[in-house]
């Protein structure tokens, strides 16, 4: 199955806005910068590379400033429907696993398997400071924990695909689960919903 990361297609987006120059709040401008914009994701051995334009941007997609960006860039409507309509296009033929906060609700409303994954805000942002700190970036604690509230806040008030649970969803709260636990409930739950 293909794995869609589709966070990681917002930081490309924003990653390219930051590298044209563009101003972020010039929705015209960044428009016309993402008409033909190409997001792909390539299997390495047993990792994923995030390809824009035909470049490996898989690291660098991750940096403070692009994670910033991309959590604004977000809620310009051009964005989220040329990624939206991406995103439908990669899942429309199956076999795909795609991650994201509007899947359930507004890419894939009709998936044969849907997971809501919670996790508490201190487990969250814990989970961040450690991804951070394994890149040399150190941050704050409660800076942190402020930035991740924020964005969630932002994402479920939003007009246009705000952050919300499908009706269908199945709900697994992952804060005190393993990354192997998380994956064999995920798998569990996938074997059992498509008997």
């Amino acid at each position: 199955m293909q794995y869609v990361d589709t966070g990681a297609m917002y930081r490309a987006v924003a990653l390219k806005i930051i590298k044209s120059n563009i101003n972020p709040s010039n929705e015209k401008a960044v428009s016309e910068l993402i008409k033909n914009i190409k997001i792909n994701f390539e299997t390495e051995s047993d990792s994923i590379k995030v390809m824009l334009d035909g470049e490996d941007v898989t690291e660098a997609i991750r940096t403070i400033e692009v994670t910033n960006l991309s959590s604004e860039i977000s809620t310009i409507q051009s964005v989220r429907e040329t990624l939206v309509d991406l995103q439908k296009k990669l899942g429309k033929g199956g076999g795909i696993v795609m991650e994201g906060r509007d899947i359930g609700t507004v890419v894939l409303p009709n998936a044969d398997v849907k997971i809501f994954l919670i996790a508490s805000l201190q487990e969250r942002t814990k989970r961040r400071h450690l991804e951070l700190q394994k890149k040399g970036i150190e941050k704050d604690l409660y800076e942190l924990e402020k930035e991740i509230l924020a964005r969630d806040v932002k994402d479920a008030s939003r007009n246009n695909s705000p952050l919300k649970k499908a009706d269908d969803a199945i709900e697994l709260d992952t804060t005190s689960l393993s990354i192997d636990d998380q994956v064999n409930e995920i798998v569990s739950i996938a074997k059992s919903t498509t008997k």
